[in-house]
């Protein structure tokens, strides 16, 4: 299978798509077609690693990954993502942050750690993985990358604009992973390593590609998890799942749209984000206009100028269709504490600030008398953003044991300014 940029000028099979991260013409790359699959196509498929191999293995057949394709699987899809039915009946909720960094990002930086390895065997020259984040990319691709021989790590994080304890998770790993703190916000992050990426000459001379959510390897695995969940649920209730997606850079809630696309049982799907409205605004209204990022206190999605809104738009130029049963809404910081609360009190579950932008949209929802089962997506542990969620609760959101040994670790990243100068710089010759 090939892969072709959004922007129409680069065509290439999958090994060089994951090596290049980016397009060479500054595009996204996607599947040239996509294969078609119904629910029946994985009977028999019982275990996380079997379903995102019948789910993946045609965008990876005729590839150097083809005949270990399965093995791969086993090694990559690891992290448990549970679908679990909450107390009124109506309600699930998708457990996404089981992972090493406490974060549904886990999933797919460990495929393409996975991935990348393989590719990469015998390899002369490290690579350098080079990744901008919110808030918890960054950590789930230095725990994917960490020690592993033949990569380096570079990440760009916006200072002061992540929770404590992300930024600690961000700067506390040191051997191959290299942190540093932007004096600016995510998008100037997002927009140094889009510069750098497209610096052919540094490109070359560091081995460069991207980790983040821009890369074919983090945005395929994704639709694993919604595959999982709605296969479960639709060999229970024989309907599809509604969901409803906390969303900044729009790589996971496309994952699930791309993944109802080719035939999972996926029925509806809301998009919830924080202030920085851009997503809902280009769902309401058809155009895109990115925006100044807003601080949030759901700072992981604090993105003006989400980039797969590329990909979207590009795949809804060509089949209209994806967008339907689509809606979106923004949610202010007031209403995000207030849901923080009343899930508490509804559920008995304490949720991250992100995961409540959605639980709003969804309560926006049932109050407007829709009374369908959705399953809220948990994009991450509450205990990553205690200083929000404490103080609201009156009580300590306990540390997950995957946390615990990065937390006790000692944390270091140095500051750098904003542009491609300042992170060269900072990369040394």
């Amino acid at each position: 299978m090939e892969f072709v940029s959004t922007r129409g000028q680069d065509r290439t099979p999958i090994e060089r798509a994951l090596s290049l991260g980016l397009a060479s013409d500054g595009g996204l790359f996607l599947p040239m077609q996509w294969p078609r699959l119904r629910p029946d196509d994985f009977e028999g498929a019982d275990t996380t690693p079997r379903i995102a191999e019948r789910l993946l293995q045609s965008f990876f057949a005729d590839s150097i990954f083809a005949a270990d394709f399965g093995a791969l699987c086993d090694q990559a899809f690891t992290v448990q993502t549970p679908l679990k039915p909450l107390r009124d009946g109506q309600t699930s909720i998708l457990e996404l942050f089981h992972g090493p960094s406490g974060a549904f990002k886990d999933v797919g930086a460990n495929f393409l750690a996975t991935m990348l390895a393989h590719l990469n065997r015998g390899a002369t020259r490290d690579t350098t993985i080079l990744v901008a984040t919110s808030g918890d990319t960054g950590s789930a691709v230095a725990t994917a990358f960490y020690r592993r021989p033949g990569f380096r790590v570079i990440i760009l994080f916006p200072d002061g604009r992540v929770s404590a304890r992300q930024a600690h998770l961000l700067s506390c790993f040191g051997d191959n992973i290299q942190t540093l703190r932007v004096a600016g916000s995510f998008d100037d992050c997002q927009a140094m390593a889009k510069a750098a990426l497209a610096d052919q000459t540094l490109v070359q001379a560091l081995n460069m590609t991207s980790a983040n959510s821009i890369s074919l390897g983090r945005l395929l695995p994704q639709m694993s998890y919604y595959a999982e969940a709605a296969l479960r649920y639709f060999r229970a209730h024989g309907e599809p799942l509604n969901v409803v997606i906390p969303s900044g850079n729009l790589g996971n809630a496309l994952a699930c749209l791309i993944a109802r696309q080719i035939g999972l049982p996926i029925g509806r799907v809301l998009i919830s984000t924080n202030a920085n409205a851009v997503l809902a605004n280009y769902v309401h209204t058809g155009n895109y206009q990115a925006a100044p990022t807003k601080a949030t206190i759901a700072n992981a999605m604090d993105v003006g100028a989400p980039s797969n809104i590329e990909r979207l738009i590009y795949l809804a130029k060509h089949d209209p269709s994806i967008l339907r049963d689509l809606d979106s809404v923004s949610v202010p910081d007031d209403a995000i504490c207030a849901r923080i609360q009343a899930f508490y009190q509804t559920y008995g579950e304490i949720i991250c600030p992100h995961t409540a932008t959605a639980a709003e949209m969804l309560a926006q929802r049932r109050a407007a008398g829709d009374h369908a089962h959705y399953a809220v997506v948990a994009t991450a542990h509450p205990a990553k953003f205690a200083d929000v969620v404490e103080p609201l609760l009156g009580l300590s959101v306990p540390i997950p044991e995957c946390l615990k040994p990065w937390l006790a670790r000692p944390a270091q990243a140095a500051q750098i300014g904003v542009g491609l100068d300042a992170l060269k710089a900072a990369l040394g010759p």
